[in-house]
């Protein structure tokens, strides 16, 4: 029983996907953090749901090689889930920004910043899970093609030749999209990529141009 429970706790702590969960508390908590007239239906009832999900993805983190491709599909449910919730939220500010409804600016404001970096925690993940057929077959060292151009894959000398993405480099990745509306120094290749980053360039730059700039001309 004890060595069960120990092959367990290593089957958890070895999972590489375990690093995500710390960005999909912290995109659950900016979303609990929203005020409920931005939310669809209570805020509790997500972060239930993707609770009750990445505690699935902990049990079963040792059967990860025999069933890769449901457990895969459970991930991207789960990132696919904060997204939607995400963009709706979007979608009420603006409408809410429209009709004058807003209690005051500086709410706006921060709703606006809180739904922005929910924007870049999601589309991080997405990055991390799509590329080279996500974190797991990258671990095992699978011949995939990249879906992402990083600096370190295009010059020899400046990294190990078995260098591989981290979870830090996609967060990294979607920060400076968000900000650039565009890519910088990380191209994206498959067509996949280029909508995700598409489609995180042109939330931000709603969120930013339209919502944030109005909430601080409302401060002034």
């Amino acid at each position: 029983m004890v060595k069960k429970m120990e092959s367990q706790a290593e089957s958890f702590l070895t999972d590489p996907r375990l690093p995500a969960v710390s960005i999909i508390l912290a995109a659950l908590a900016l979303y609990i953090l929203l005020p409920g007239q931005l939310t669809l239906g209570p805020s509790w009832i997500l972060a239930a749901l993707e609770g009750a999900l990445v505690v699935i993805l902990a049990l079963t983190s040792q059967y990860r090689s025999k069933h890769a491709k449901s457990l895969r599909y459970l991930s991207i449910l789960l990132i696919g889930l904060i997204g939607l919730a995400n963009l709706f939220s979007v979608g009420l500010l603006v409408h809410l920004l429209l009709h004058g409804t807003m209690a005051s600016g500086t709410q706006l404001f921060f709703s606006a910043l809180e739904i922005w970096l929910t924007n870049v925690l999601v589309f991080a993940l997405w990055f991390w899970e799509i590329d080279r057929g996500g974190p797991v077959e990258r671990s095992k060292g699978s011949e995939h093609y990249p879906d992402f151009l990083f600096p370190q894959m295009t010059q020899t000398g400046i990294c190990s030749p078995s260098w591989l993405p981290n979870l830090v480099d996609y967060l990294y990745l979607s920060l400076t999209n968000a900000t650039a509306f565009s890519p910088t120094d990380t191209m994206p290749l498959s067509p996949i990529a280029k909508i995700l980053m598409g489609i995180e360039s042109l939330v931000s730059l709603l969120t930013v141009t339209i919502v944030a700039a109005r909430a601080i001309n409302i401060l002034h």
